[in-house]
């Protein structure tokens, strides 16, 4: 049975830093150590992993407990190995489907999530992005912990339609991959040749890339392609892609 797994230190998590896991003893305090010991009702002697956020965690065993937190022993260090990072450049989805993308995402595997406003986009952050920002990110970290992942995803700020073309560009010129996923694209997903590079993907919105977003991302250095026969939801599309991917090149 898995081990319940908290962030260690989720502020600095949050503020994009990397916390310092103990060495033999510690404290799980703040926002994780409330939930750990008055929602999951971790007891003396239960076994916990804590995460940094970045592939470290270490194994602990509970020795004492408050009402908002957990004092701890180490047990034991374990890691997750580095491999080729995947972006996604998340076109804003329906309101109510938000958070759901980030979610799928983040259990697929994502590495780095780009919200990004489309012209297509129902959704308009706006005066709202810092708040909606902060969602995704929360949600990233509830879905690392449910999918017992020791890497948080990155979730960068709104992006624009050029900030995206320059990420691209960048991209593709360090020798990574990146691909558009569209329905009108007459190359199959499995016929690209990931290989062990890093990977883009593009998800556009319910309503599609638009023909000029397509140009401009293919100027970048992009590549289109279809990812099976069905027209997927944009919340769905991301963690389809990631499974695809994972089996044909990084599981």
């Amino acid at each position: 049975m898995s081990l319940p797994t908290f962030v260690y230190d989720l502020d600095t998590v949050l503020a994009g830093g990397r916390p310092e896991l103990p060495e033999t003893t510690g404290v799980l305090d703040g926002a994780e150590g409330k939930h750990a010991a008055t929602v999951k009702r971790i007891e003396v002697g239960e076994r916990m992993l804590l995460i940094d956020g970045h592939g470290s965690g270490i194994e602990v065993t509970a020795t004492a407990t408050s009402k908002s937190a957990v004092t701890f022993s180490v047990d034991k260090r374990v890691s997750f190995p580095a491999r080729p990072a995947v972006t996604i450049v998340q076109a804003l989805p329906k309101s109510e489907r938000s958070e759901l993308a980030v979610d799928l995402m983040t259990q697929g595997g994502v590495d780095v999530i780009v919200p990004w406003q489309a012209s297509r986009s129902i959704a308009k952050w706006g005066a709202k992005a810092e708040k909606a920002v902060a969602k995704w990110r929360s949600m990233a970290v509830s879905a690392s912990k449910q999918s017992r992942r020791m890497y948080i995803p990155e979730v960068t700020e709104l992006a624009t339609t050029q900030q995206v073309i320059e990420l691209i560009a960048e991209h593709t010129g360090r020798g990574g991959l990146a691909v558009m996923l569209h329905e009108e694209a007459a190359v199959a997903f499995t016929s690209l040749d990931f290989g062990e590079q890093e990977v883009l993907f593009v998800v556009g919105p319910e309503g599609g890339l638009a023909p000029d977003e397509v140009a401009a991302f293919g100027e970048a250095g992009a590549v289109t392609a279809l990812l099976g026969p069905e027209v997927l939801r944009t919340a769905s599309a991301g963690l389809v892609a990631l499974a695809a991917h994972g089996a044909l090149a990084r599981w």
